[in-house]
């Protein structure tokens, strides 16, 4: 036997704590998007604002060039001029230091407008720039080619420090607080299956008779799951009866052949025995081993029944006809042919066990009726007998029941539990009416018979051959 692969990484830790990670991971990428979303649109918003006063400040300072008058520009705004080897011709206080173009943003400008930041965001310095460039069109030898216009960044970098800070700050206390409430609502969801776990391990270790605790008003999915396990836990418990049960009427059965040979051959060697007497108790010997086969052969039959072959057919009439001239004081009826979806052999054997115990445990005359029902094709056994108790038809399937009036008769209480398996793997159904009582097998006692008779009617329905098998359908106490 292998042993089972223990679990590595997260597979080691609790449910509760694995959900509680994914959630959290998946609420951290939300709040991260969430937070990115919120800083572009703001920077997005200062930048154009920023973008807006230094293109006023641009066209306010390349018009005032034009007119031949000084450079202009409002109070707080910078500017360069660069003639065309990039070097500064004129500059405002505290920006006469060298060109704040690149050799590249230059060659742009001269052409175009160029936009550009001067200092990073991050880590905090002293002078950041917003740079503003536009060409002017002018060829004289010295004089300025570029204009360029530079305003402080510190209000904007400073707002967006801050918003970055009190953006994780609160996706962080976002995160733990949804983190928390999702632990809680998962530890109690999964409450109700720790303790079913708990209680089903009761139940491994051989406690019975328990059931899960299942609430009654709830109606979720573990709810639900409980219901189940709890039905499951009544049909492993039902099955597990039958099994006992069948054991028990098992060896009891096989128990009596068994000593009748033990028996047989014990008499034979307490004293010399003549040839003649040897022999007969070999014949007995051997009446008992058949019978003991027997036994053994009927009960592999109930519990092995494979559905019929797609192609297999059967004759209800003919198998009836045939049945029926076996049996004195029998007669077969046919009203329409019947011809079934079924193992001919089989079904052969299901009539001979209704006509055995017709035979055994009713009266004369008995009738064999055989037609269709619908989508169905039946068969249908009657006898006069005295018919059964209403509280055996329940149970007149089981193996190895027998009524009380009929312990004293030859049987072994397995011929309706090995039609009962021959039918169901048919996909048929079996129906008893005996003195009017009606008994659908599988189902409780429906009341009073459709057509009431003396005595007792078994009745097997069975998919009739032209017809589609999944049109099949019960037929109630038909």
């Amino acid at each position: 036997m292998t042993n089972p692969r223990r679990p590595h990484g997260l597979g080691r830790l609790p449910l509760r704590f694995r959900l509680i990670a994914g959630f959290a991971t998946a609420m951290l990428i939300v709040l991260a998007g969430a937070g990115a979303f919120v800083y572009l649109r703001v920077r997005y918003a200062l930048d154009l604002r920023l973008n807006e006063d230094l293109a006023a400040q641009a066209g306010q300072l390349t018009t005032s060039l034009a007119r031949g008058g000084p450079p202009a520009v409002t109070t707080g705004t910078g500017y360069q001029l660069l003639d065309a080897a990039n070097r500064v011709v004129a500059a405002s206080s505290g920006l006469t230091g060298g060109s704040l173009l690149g050799d590249g943003q230059f060659t742009t400008a001269r052409t175009g407008t160029v936009r550009a930041d001067r200092g990073p965001l991050f880590p905090i310095r002293a002078r950041t720039l917003r740079l503003y460039a536009v060409p002017l069109h002018t060829a004289a030898p010295g004089r300025p080619v570029v204009a360029l216009v530079a305003v402080r960044r510190d209000q904007r970098d400073e707002a967006l420090r801050e918003l970055i800070g009190q953006l994780a700050l609160a996706n962080l206390a976002a995160l733990a607080v949804a983190s928390c409430v999702g632990y809680r609502l998962t530890r109690a969801a999964l409450a109700p299956v720790e303790r079913y776990r708990t209680e089903a391990a009761r139940i491994a270790g051989g406690a019975t008779g328990l059931r899960l605790a299942v609430p009654e008003r709830a109606d979720d999915e573990i709810t639900r799951l409980g219901r189940t396990l709890n039905q499951m836990l009544a049909a492993l418990e039902s099955a597990l009866d039958r099994e006992r049960q069948f054991v028990h009427d098992a060896s009891h059965e096989l128990r009596t052949p068994v000593t009748l040979i033990s028996t047989e051959i014990e008499l034979a060697l307490r004293r010399p025995r003549s040839t003649a007497e040897l022999e007969e108790t070999l014949r007995n010997v051997a009446a008992d081993a058949d019978r003991l086969r027997e036994l053994a052969d009927t009960l592999l039959t109930v519990g092995v029944q494979p559905p019929p072959a797609p192609d297999d057919t059967a004759d209800l009439a003919a198998l009836a006809d045939e049945a029926a001239a076996r049996y004195p004081h029998t007669r077969a009826e046919h009203h329409e042919p019947a011809v079934a979806r079924g193992d001919a052999a089989r079904l052969r054997q299901v009539l001979t066990n209704l006509l055995d115990n017709a035979a055994r445990h009713g009266r004369p005359p008995i009738t064999v009726v055989t037609g269709r029902a619908g989508a169905a094709v039946y068969v249908r056994v009657h006898d006069e007998g005295p018919g059964m108790d209403p509280a055996f038809l329940a149970r007149a399937t089981a193996r190895f029941t027998r009524a009380d009036d009929s312990r004293s008769r030859p049987g072994t209480g397995l011929g309706l539990a090995v039609v009962d398996a021959i039918v169901t793997a048919h996909r048929g159904e079996l129906r008893i009416c005996s003195n009017g009582t009606h008994h659908g097998v599988g189902e409780p006692p429906a009341g009073r018979c459709a057509h009431p008779e003396p005595g007792t009617t078994v009745t097997v329905f069975l998919p009739f051959l032209q017809a589609d098998p999944d049109s099949y359908f019960p037929l109630g106490n038909y």
